[in-house]
């Protein structure tokens, strides 16, 4: 079980957006990194950008990571549809799929909306374990997300 309270009740809402991102990426890497998590990072949105650079990498752990990556991946669909996505296996999603490392199975994606209704980016989750994420992973990266300041709405 990941205890995503001890990594809320380790952050605070102060600082910019980039310290806050920073902050949780190493937090949610260093408590979960071991809990079959293989990368955490955020994606920004960029939007005068092509839709197939829309997406930039911002603060991530551990492994390098694709970028700037476009709007048709998981990242992608959950900043279009402003919708959480809870992947089982890549592998079925065929040409949706950004695959950074192959070694990946399974994926979670957040949304980032701001308090004007503004979807700036994405939380994103890799495991290289089949079924690595459920709902309960939605609800506490949610729950670090406003620990760190409101960078997510629900």
């Amino acid at each position: 079980m990941r205890d995503y309270d001890l990594i809320a009740g380790a952050l605070s809402p102060g600082g910019s957006r980039e310290q806050r991102t920073q902050a949780v990426v190493d937090g949610l890497w260093s408590s979960l990194g071991a809990k079959g998590v293989s990368w955490v990072g955020f994606y920004l949105d960029r939007p005068d950008e092509p839709q197939d650079r829309r997406l930039v990498l911002g603060p991530c752990r551990d492994k390098p990571a694709c970028s700037p990556i476009g709007l048709h991946g998981v990242c992608g669909q959950a900043l279009r549809f402003r919708t959480a996505r809870i992947v089982d296996d890549v592998r079925e999603l065929g040409d949706e799929y950004i695959p950074c490392d192959p070694r990946d199975r399974s994926e979670i994606a957040i949304p980032l909306i701001d308090e004007r209704s503004v979807c700036w980016g994405v939380l994103d989750l890799d495991s290289r374990q089949l079924g690595g994420f459920d709902d309960s992973d939605e609800t506490g990266l949610r729950k670090v997300l406003r620990a760190a300041g409101r960078l997510a709405e629900e």
